[in-house]
């Protein structure tokens, strides 16, 4: 039997906690963007809903950039 690895997220449970409020927000932002795209593939909408799911994109990916730069700082410290 091959035994898995459990995966445990880094970071603070309230950082832990916006990530995944974070994706939460992006999957929003992802089905309205699919819904859009099959009513009005040409709408000016779907550019703007584009650019709001990259900013989240791009605040999840800062705050497990930052999550991860912590846990190797205090580890190095050790």
């Amino acid at each position: 039997m091959k035994t898995r690895r459990a995966w445990s997220p880094i970071g603070s449970d309230k950082d832990n906690a916006e990530i995944e409020q974070l994706r939460k927000e992006l999957t929003s932002f992802n089905e309205r963007i699919g819904d859009l795209e099959k009513l009005h593939p040409e709408s000016l909408k779907i550019g703007a809903l584009k650019a709001s799911a990259m900013v989240v994109s791009r605040q999840i990916d800062e705050l497990r950039c930052a999550n991860a730069t912590e846990e190797l700082t205090g580890l190095l410290a050790r």
